[in-house]
């Protein structure tokens, strides 16, 4: 068994060995490659205007998953169609490291809606079977890279909300296995706003 294991792990090896190396971004090339997206999302992925998502601090596979399914048209949006039919593989990788180095602005939450967000995003609703976005964002908003679930902390509440009306309305369907959809669509306009104001300021 020893000896087909030392045949077999070397091959194995060598077959993914290029995947690997090529799933490394280099965040200092990115940094170059950012600079038209700086116009939209800031030089450091700190996007100025609120309809434009931060970029800074995201998880990496997130990012990837997203320039990339924006090129394939898994998820619609005209102006990122343009501006990314240009990159290659590596070009998505070497951003989506730049961006994932930089550190979030936060902002801060409604004190109005503060409870009620806090409550829907540590706990969802039971009665409703809508699960606790902490779950998979994780308790500070940071989100899970591996699983590619993104980093919602810091995030303007105004962008976070028209993505949670798009998944709700049906007119965004890049989320994985309609997790996204399956837990927004309970959920009224009021809720959805208390949950981007709460995730702008968590931390």
């Amino acid at each position: 068994m020893k000896k087909l294991a030392s045949v077999i792990l070397p091959i194995f090896l060598s077959s993914i060995a290029p995947q690997l190396l090529f799933a490394q971004g280099d965040a200092a090339a990115g940094q170059a490659k950012s600079a038209l997206c700086a116009t939209c999302h800031g030089a450091d992925g700190n996007s100025q205007l609120s309809i434009n998502p931060k970029l800074a601090g995201q998880n990496a596979s997130y990012l990837v998953k997203q320039l990339k399914d924006y090129k394939s048209g898994a998820r619609v949006n005209p102006t990122m169609t343009a501006m990314v039919a240009a990159l290659t593989d590596q070009d998505v990788l070497d951003i989506a490291a730049w961006y994932s180095s930089q550190q979030v602005s936060l902002l801060g939450a409604d004190p109005e809606t503060l409870e009620l967000g806090e409550t829907l995003y540590r706990a969802g609703i039971k009665d409703l079977s809508v699960a606790a976005c902490s779950a998979c964002h994780s308790p500070t908003g940071n989100g899970n890279g591996p699983a590619g679930f993104p980093s919602l902390s810091g995030q303007h509440s105004e962008y976070t909300l028209l993505q949670l009306k798009a998944f709700r309305a049906g007119e965004r369907q890049n989320d994985s296995s309609a997790m996204m959809r399956s837990v927004v669509e309970r959920l009224t306009d009021k809720e959805l706003e208390a949950l981007a104001s709460y995730v702008s300021g968590l931390n």
